[in-house]
């Protein structure tokens, strides 16, 4: 399984979640339902609220305030890894 490291989250600490784990609290920090999530990536509702309930797991994020939190983190991260927008 590939992994991913989200580095200085708000909730402490460095988390390895799998690439759909990311995918999918993307989605989440983005505003999208189960529902819409689901169809982007092709998977069920249930399967969306599974890896959510992962990311949840892996990181103690116990609301959705926390994984927003972590969503913006993760997407400071991303940006910060790959480098700055030529102009």
């Amino acid at each position: 399984m590939s992994e991913f490291d989200v580095a200085a989250s708000p909730l402490g600490g460095t988390y390895a979640l799998s690439p759909r784990e990311v995918e999918v609290l993307r989605h989440f920090a983005a505003g999208l339902t189960y529902d819409q999530a689901a169809r982007r990536m092709g998977v069920t509702r249930h399967t969306v609220d599974t890896y959510l309930r992962r990311v949840r797991g892996k990181t103690g994020a116990g609301s959705g305030a926390h994984l927003t939190r972590l969503a913006v983190a993760l997407e400071d991260e991303l940006q910060r890894r790959a480098g700055p927008v030529a102009e």
